[in-house]
Order: C-alpha cells, then structure tokens, then sequence
C-alpha cells in the first residue's frame, strides 16, 4: 500500500515522485520502460535544457497552448524555482541564447542521474519495466493501479504522468488518455506540434532548394486574406518533403489549426528573407545597384544579398535571367524581385505525423484540472502532469518548464491528499 503511485518515468513523474516523497508521502513510480528520464536524455540535443530563464509573462507566452492556466502553478513553483532545485542538486547551469538554461557539463544525462539519485536518497520505490493496465476507480475516488501482470497496487492518490504521443520511442504512446477518460476527463483532439511542415509544391518535389538553410527570416502562416496569423522570426531549412528548422517548427501547430479551420487542403506560407528591411527600402537599394553597376550581370550585383541557391531560385521565379546586365533590368522586375525576397509565398498540406513530433499538442483539457494543485474536479486522489495535459509550448526549455512545474504539484498535492487519506480525514 502507498500514498503515491506515480506512473511514467519522464521529467514530469520525476519531478513528482520527488516532491510526494519530499512531503513524507511513501512513494512509488512505475515505468513500461527499462530506463527512466529516456526523453529528458535526449532533450535539447543530448544537452538538456532543463528550463528558460525569461520572464513569467514571456514564457508563458511561448506556451500557446494553455500556457496561461500555468499563471496559478508558477505562483507555487517556477522557472526560478527549477534553477534553485537543479542547483541543490549539485547540478551547475549556464545560461544561453534566448534564455535557455542548460547544465554546465553539456550532459543531459547528469539531470538525468541527479534526479534518480534524490529519488533514492528519499527512499521512492521504482518498478521499471512494469506495463499498466489502468487506474483504479472506487465510489468516484482513486483506489490505486492494475498491473499488466494482474497485480493490484493500492493508493489512495495516483498521479498519470505517461507523456503525451510524440517521441513513441521514449515510452510516449498515449497509455494515459484511456485513464483520463475511464475518470470522466475530456481528450482534447491529438496533433503534432513541433513538427516538419510538408508541401506538394513543384519546387519542393524536384528538390530545388533541398538541404538549403536559410538564416533569421521571417516565417508565416498566413489567413485566407492574406494576413499573417504567426510569424517566426529564426533559421529554417528547406527538406526533400517541404520545410524544417526552428521557424518551421514553431509554425507548425498554427498551420495544423488553420488547415482545420479553413477546411482546404493548404494553407499559405510566407518567407520574408531580409526581415529588418522594409520593401520600398529594398526596392530602393536596387535601384542604386542597377545605377551604381549598370555593366555588371544581376548575379553579380546582388551577390551576397541572399544565399546565392535562394537568389538564383528567386531570379527563376521572377523571370529573372541571372546574366542579365543591371543597366537593362526594367523597374517591374525589380519590385517583382524586391517582392519575392520580402514575400515569397508557398502552399503547405500539413506535417510530418504525430510521431515524429517532439511536442504533442491536445490532451486532458485544462478545464477540469484545478490549477493549483493539478488534481483532478472530476475524480478525488487522481493527479495529471507533463505532456499528457493539454498544454503545448514551443521548444527551447518552454515545455519542460511546463513539466517539471506542474509535475511539482501534482506530486505535492498528491502526496497531501494521500496522508489525509490514511489519517482518514477525507
């Protein structure tokens, strides 16, 4: 018998074993998996980045999907938090670009290691390798798990930490979302979110621009009308299959949204490849140079103005003849050009499938989660945390903030709701 079962060994049932067993509640975590911390390994390139050291405000605006239901939890617990817990562990951060936090030691597997160590150190039993069948439910309350293996586990308290759908090879298969359900809790609709966008354009399926990476555009997704719905200002790469790289990614759950709102089979995309000028600006240095150079072929002229594979790509689009001398180039071509590298738009048909995503978007609605202690209003003793609640954000330590925040209190609160279980106050 316990207080706490924690089920899934990801950085939020971590987090959770951790803060149950640090508020005297017996604790035990249970993985499928023979390796626990499998995805917290392999986060931010191997190197782990374990939070973000921007302000609330920002962070949770990083978090387009339900960030903002996070506003309760970080009063309790936040980003600065998670820096003073790593450190305490013995774990130095370093700070880098855009705030991202990551071990001094670039290893992600000494997060890893450090956490089972506390683990151990407050005496939480670990059962790997150890499939679930489902939670227990009795009178409305949580009574505890069904092993696989037919085996019964009682406790009063059960925080479902198993992850979202994303990354299946870490354990990520959606084993919580029947539990979710089985307890009354709404499934909000499962979609990849940074992810690769796809696209069936010509250009894309001759492989014209292929591993061609461009830097510090601005990327869009934009409304029927023609207006922007986001834009991401960062490196993309064009792939054999459509785009990638950090912009694309951080694109790609608006293009999932607008294709389903819209109801048609793509949506546009924009690129806007020198973003700190305007058009008219452009337009304008072009001019100079078809002044300044009017002997010089238009290649030559403008070398060094965009990667020459893009350039080349967009004199293609413009009918645009790259030997063509300055002096002869009219004024249309130009601005067609000054355009195109300020608003090349493209149609995409959606992304990658769920499973190569690293953030699942979807899961247990919000609603029906208390925000302060991340239990269940639908049934008493049940806990949820990490990627299994429907809370998505972009990558660069905003999702494992997410996790490890609301994987503290939902270990805390669970391991409350268990002790007043066995003194029988509830």
């Amino acid at each position: 018998m316990y207080d706490v079962i924690v089920i899934g060994g990801g950085p939020s049932g971590l987090m959770a074993s951790i803060a149950a067993a640090e508020y005297k509640a017996k604790v035990l975590l249970i993985d499928k998996g023979h390796k626990l911390g499998k995805k917290l390994a392999i986060s931010g390139g191997g190197r782990c980045n374990v939070t973000n050291r921007l302000p609330l405000d920002e962070i949770i605006r990083h978090i387009p999907g339900n960030g903002r239901f996070l506003y309760s939890a970080f009063s309790v617990f936040n980003n600065e938090d998670i820096i003073r817990f790593f450190e305490n562990l013995g774990i130095e951060l370093k700070e880098e670009d855009h705030g991202r936090m990551f071990p001094a030691s670039n290893r992600a597997q000494s997060v890893v290691d450090a956490l089972l160590s506390r683990m151990s150190e407050l005496e939480v039993e670990v059962l790997p390798d150890t499939p679930v069948q489902k939670v227990l439910y009795e009178q409305g309350k949580t009574a505890g798990v069904l092993l696989k293996s037919g085996k019964k586990l009682v406790a009063s308290a059960v925080v479902i930490a198993t992850g979202g759908a994303s990354v299946p090879q870490t354990g990520s298969t959606g084993d919580g979302y029947p539990w979710a359900k089985a307890a009354g809790h709404t499934i909000s609709e499962l979609f990849p979110t940074e992810v690769p966008i796809t696209s069936n354009e010509r250009f894309i399926k001759e492989k014209q621009l292929q591993g061609l990476s461009l830097r510090e555009v601005a990327l869009s997704v934009l409304k029927p009308n023609g207006k922007p719905l986001i834009t991401h200002k960062m490196d993309m790469i064009f792939t054999h299959f459509g785009i990638s790289g950090p912009a694309a990614l951080r694109c790609s759950q608006f293009v999932v949204k607008q294709l389903k709102k819209s109801k048609r089979p793509e949506v546009t995309m924009a690129i806007d490849a020198l973003p700190s000028q305007s058009e008219e600006a452009l337009f304008q240095q072009l001019q100079k140079v078809k002044k300044d150079e009017p002997k010089k072929s238009i290649k030559n002229a403008l070398k060094g103005l965009l990667p020459e594979r893009y350039l080349l790509f967009l004199f293609t689009q413009c009918e645009i003849d790259p030997s063509e001398i300055c002096g002869s180039l009219s004024t249309e071509k130009l601005r067609a050009f000054a355009k195109a590298c300020k608003q090349f738009t493209f149609q995409v048909n959606g992304t990658l499938p769920l499973e190569k995503a690293f953030v699942t978007g979807g899961g247990v609605s919000v609603k029906e989660i208390e925000p302060k202690t991340m239990a269940s209003k639908l049934t008493p003793g049940l806990h949820f945390c990490g990627e299994i609640l429907d809370i998505y954000g972009y990558t660069g330590g905003y999702n494992i903030t997410a996790a490890l925040v609301t994987g503290r209190l939902a270990g805390m609160n669970a391991a409350l709701y268990g002790k007043r279980s066995e003194q029988g106050v509830l």
